[in-house]
């Protein structure tokens, strides 16, 4: 009931702490007409101010100035019934006024520039100073675009008044002017104290974040780019009051080659659609929504289903017609108010924007599922791409050369050749290329190369043996021998279940006819048939490498049969012999490489040799022998480079590198990482595993400190683990990225990561346990960034989670997990639910008991009473407290954690408890024993005791006037903890003592 001014305004103070939105802006309304009826128009003045709030907040910029004009009228007949807090308001709403009538088209300027007159002569005769109209008046120029140079010159060169905007806001339209002058560089430098936290208020850092993000783009700044998209959306999505902050976002997502995540924030914002009430801003929104829309239908998206106001499907398209029809005239509309067409110019130039990238910008957030948006591939530089030879004849020349250097830019060239044999632009077959069946049998050959790199066993193998027969037809026999053998091993690494040869049977028979045929036919004997004829001067490079591929193939059946036994326990004989016949698989082993090696350094081919290194380094590896891995491998990069071969570089570049992590020399590491991709990404060598190589340097970069490299390369692993369609390693990736960013810092960053990993199906197949740990972080990254209620909704979608494990883990998890989610709720201010919570917590404990975070939890309960409930909550204080007592008095010293600590805390604790509700007498002698404990402690007690120490001097000198004992007791703790090497806590408590000495 509201038939009290009391009654209203406790409604208002509870309206006040919802969120802004329209539960609230209806609610303010309701307000104001119950505020009416009373006779003291003070009630109506709180209510009308607190309207004008929620209008401002949530875009309802055509109702303000109506609240704003009967506040002016309420001050001019009544200002004794102001506050000081709202007279000042009276003056500062002056400038929301300003920028509402702007945002309405059909307001006439002539109105917006009387108000600021008024503005003016209300300031001048209050006596305050006219910055903030200076500044009303640039907004207006910048609107319009006239006369913004002079405008301002005359708002920057003024002083600041207590009734400019606030710094922040300040440095973002100051910011802003540069961008639209075309200085991004300076934009970007004024901008700093907002981007790096330094400058803060309601509206920034997001604000700042949204309208930044295309000079950070355009500077080539990608790294920051990403990072103010993560974490300014989450602070404007979903939100009327910001749409257009919403609708740069969009735009960013749009020249980033981000589409798919424009159509995520997309979906998220459809309520928008309808959020009119502040044209100029929803012109803003609709011009980012048709950036967007207009790439899409550009690439040939036009019939994807995007997310449009509610009531009806959407395609790219449509929506796009759709917004064009509706922010057409808008912008029309301000440009005809203002007489200018600069709202129209702004517009045109948004939409005339390309992607400033030539790949999509990795974001490390989770992609859409399949069919929900257009996949956006990296693309492929074309000064790395292999050149394609337009003449037959050379096409097929350079892909054989190519394939016997082992360069994997043929790989591009071998599918031209196939799609040419297929379209009918090849010319006939026969001539000096051999005959058709040559070229089908190499394709054939090609075809199970692409397989395989897929992990498609069963389809390579039977390519391989269909090439292998084309190639006994036309009477060559090394090839034949090369493909059997490899059919053979690649067999061998088929999963589980899969039908298989027997293989070590088959490759001894294919070494046996090599070597019977390598006796027969030299590699430099004659031609045996037409096909042969046709590599000419080459034949005998082709027939030693298909020779060595023999070679190959039996070390690589080998090694998986090896590397099945190794890591693994291994049964006993009676007689103590291993009974997994490892050592026989091992000599089989080096007997298959010990061939590969020295074959292939006698015939000179380097690749191979390489090859047979990183057999050896492997297989040492997983023995343990890291030195005797590193050793082989830099033996295969030192060979690869003397025989000027950079491009296959990248494979043992890589298994260094995680020899290297092995052995803790991740700068090393890193180095041999970027190497890798570099001269995959140079020589065109599309088959090398890049996503996990960038995810493998992410690891590198993290454990060297740098962050910033860290993020970049496990979000670009992300994105490629994406389009390679392995969500669960994406995910994986993320939650690496996610860890990454929240021990550099940057919380809200983690939050967006972790908030895309769990969203929806996204997470599906991977590890329930990495699950758990990613919505634990998530719960606590949300409390750090103040977000309490909805840290604790995740903390207790957890805690539901895990009571439905079956293992022996269940119980100590959840006892974490409730005691972080009541003490989330407790800063929440839910009480209710964060008793029901302690108690969940406490069961928890009497199965499963972690008494450091029990503890934990009853301390921050009292600490959080009593800020909640200051003098009355002083029992329930205690209560907790006394709560810690128990629990602690079945611990004793050495159960696995520091006793001493916690008892010293507990009693910290209830010191502050006491001293805060003025009983210092009791106080005092708590916080000595909070010393005493941590004395226990020894080194490790040095900072907390030193605080106790501090404690106890302010109940002595502030709360019982015990100026000397408090003076003594300072001198003597901060000399010891200079002695202890911790000087910076000894300048705390010299600054206490010298405030005491100074009384």
């Amino acid at each position: 009931m509201l038939d009290t001014p009391e009654a209203v305004v406790e409604a208002l103070r509870e309206n006040h702490e919802r969120p802004h939105g329209l539960s609230r802006t209806v609610t303010a309304e309701e307000l104001v007409e119950a505020a009416e009826v009373f006779e003291k128009p003070d009630v109506l003045v709180t209510a009308l101010l607190e309207l004008m709030t929620a209008y401002e907040f949530t875009g309802e910029h055509r109702k303000s100035p109506v609240a704003f004009a009967r506040v002016l009228k309420l001050w001019d007949e009544a200002p004794d019934t102001f506050s000081p807090w709202e007279a000042h308001q009276v003056f500062w709403r002056f400038k929301w006024v300003t920028t509402s009538l702007l945002q309405v088209p059909e307001m006439p300027l002539t109105t917006v520039h009387g108000w600021i007159d008024r503005m003016r002569e209300r300031y001048e005769k209050a006596g305050h100073g006219l910055q903030p109209v200076a500044a009303m008046r640039f907004h207006v120029a910048a609107h319009t675009g006239t006369g913004v140079p002079d405008a301002h010159d005359l708002w920057a060169t003024r002083p600041r008044t207590d009734l400019s905007d606030c710094e922040a806001c300040e440095t973002r339209h100051h910011a802003w002017h540069q961008v639209r002058s075309g200085d991004d560089t300076t934009a970007l430098d004024q901008w700093r104290p907002v981007l790096d936290g330094t400058q803060a208020c309601s509206e920034e850092p997001q604000v700042s974040q949204a309208l930044a993000l295309l000079p950070l783009l355009r500077t080539g700044r990608l790294d920051e780019a990403r990072s103010h998209h993560l974490t300014g959306y989450r602070k404007v999505r979903g939100q009327t009051g910001t749409q257009e902050e919403v609708g740069h976002h969009l735009e960013f997502c749009a020249l980033s080659r981000n589409e798919g995540r424009g159509l995520e924030i997309l979906a998220e914002n459809r309520p928008l659609f309808e959020a009119t009430g502040a044209p100029l801003a929803h012109l803003g929104f609709l011009t980012g929504v048709e950036v967007l829309l207009a790439r899409l239908a550009e690439d040939g998206h036009g019939d994807t289903a995007v997310a449009g106001p509610p009531g009806r499907s959407w395609t790219a398209a449509a929506l796009l017609a759709h917004v064009r029809a509706e922010a057409g005239p808008l912008a029309d509309a301000f440009d005809a108010r203002n007489g200018t067409s600069t709202i129209g110019d702004d517009r045109r130039t948004r939409l005339a924007r390309r992607p400033l990238l030539d790949e999509p910008l990795p974001l490390g957030l989770r992609t859409p599922a399949a069919g929900t948006a257009p996949a956006a591939a990296p693309a492929v530089p074309a000064a790395v791409r292999t050149e394609i030879p337009d003449d037959f004849d050379a096409l097929v020349r350079t892909a054989r050369r190519m394939a016997r250097e082992s360069h994997p830019g043929d790989t591009r060239l071998w599918r031209r050749i196939a799609d040419r044999l297929a379209d009918g632009t090849a010319p006939g077959p026969g001539g000096p290329l051999g005959p058709e069946a040559l070229l089908r049998a190499e394709l054939a050959e090609q075809r199970a190369q692409d397989l395989w790199t897929k992990d498609d066993v069963t389809e390579s193998a039977a390519a391989l043996t269909e090439a292998v027969a084309l190639y006994e037809e036309l009477r060559l026999p090394w090839h034949a021998l090369s493909g059997r053998a490899r059919a053979l091993a690649w067999t061998a690494s088929a999963p589980e279940g899969e039908e298989r040869p027997d293989i070590r049977q088959g490759l001894d028979e294919v070494l046996r006819a090599t070597e019977d045929l390598l006796a027969a036919t030299p590699f430099d004997s004659e031609p045996l048939g037409e096909a042969e004829a046709a590599y000419g001067p080459d034949l005998p490079v082709e027939r030693a490498l298909s020779y060595l591929s023999v070679r190959y193939s039996a070390v690589f059946a080998a090694y998986q049969d090896l590397v099945g036994t190794l890591g693994r326990p291994a049964a006993e004989t009676a007689d103590g012999d291993p009974a997994d016949g490892t050592d026989e698989l091992l000599r089989r082993f080096e007997e298959r490489v010990t061939a590969l090696h020295t074959e292939a350094e006698r015939l000179g081919h380097p690749h191979q040799v390489a090859n047979a290194h990183q057999f050896r380094a492997d297989v040492a590896a997983r023995r343990g022998d890291l030195p005797a891995a590193e050793r082989s491998l830099r033996e295969a990069l030192a060979g690869l480079d003397a025989a000027g071969r950079p491009w296959r570089r990248p494979r043992p570049s890589g298994l260094l590198a995680q020899v290297l992590l092995g052995l803790d020399r991740p700068q090393e590491a890193a180095e041999l990482l970027h190497g890798a991709i570099a001269d995959a990404v140079a020589h065109d060598d599309t088959s090398f595993a890049l996503a996990p190589t960038h995810l493998l340097l992410g690891h590198a970069s993290s454990h060297t400190g740098d962050v910033t490299g860290a993020v970049r390369h496990l979000s670009e692993a992300a994105a490629r683990f994406d389009q390679d369609g392995e969500s669960g390693q994406a995910t994986e990736a993320r939650l690496q990225l996610a860890d990454v960013l929240a021990r550099g810092g940057r919380t809200a960053d983690a939050v967006a990561v972790l908030e895309s990993v769990l969203a929806g199906d996204a997470a599906d197949g991977t590890d329930p346990r990495s699950l758990a740990q990613a919505r634990l972080n998530l719960g606590r990254g949300l409390r750090e960034l103040e977000e309490y209620l909805p840290a604790a909704e995740e903390l207790l979608r957890l805690a539901d989670t895990v009571s439905g494990w079956a293992d022996e883990d269940r119980g100590a998890i959840l006892t974490l997990v409730a005691a972080e989610a009541a003490r989330t709720l407790a800063m929440a201010g839910r009480w209710d639910a964060a008793a029901t919570a302690y108690d969940r917590a406490v069961a928890a404990h009497a199965e499963a008991p972690n008494p450091p975070l029990i503890l934990l939890m009853m301390r921050d309960f009292a600490r959080l009473t009593m800020a909640e409930q200051e003098a009355e909550g002083v029992d329930a204080a205690l209560g907790h407290l006394a709560d810690a007592d128990e629990v602690l008095a079945g611990f004793a010293d050495d159960e696995g954690f520091s006793v001493w600590y916690e008892r010293g805390e507990i009693h910290y604790r209830r010191a502050r408890v006491l001293a805060e509700a003025g009983r210092f007498e009791e106080a005092l002698p708590e916080a000595e024993a909070a010393v005493a404990a941590h004395e226990e402690g020894g080194e490790d007690g040095e900072l907390p005791r030193a605080e106790a120490v501090r404690i106890a001097a302010l109940i002595e000198g502030d709360g019982l006037e015990r100026f000397n004992e408090a003076i003594a007791r300072l001198t003597t703790a901060a000399a010891r903890c200079r002695h202890a090497g911790e000087p910076d806590a000894a300048g705390v408590l010299d600054a206490l003592r010298e405030r005491f000495l100074s009384r």
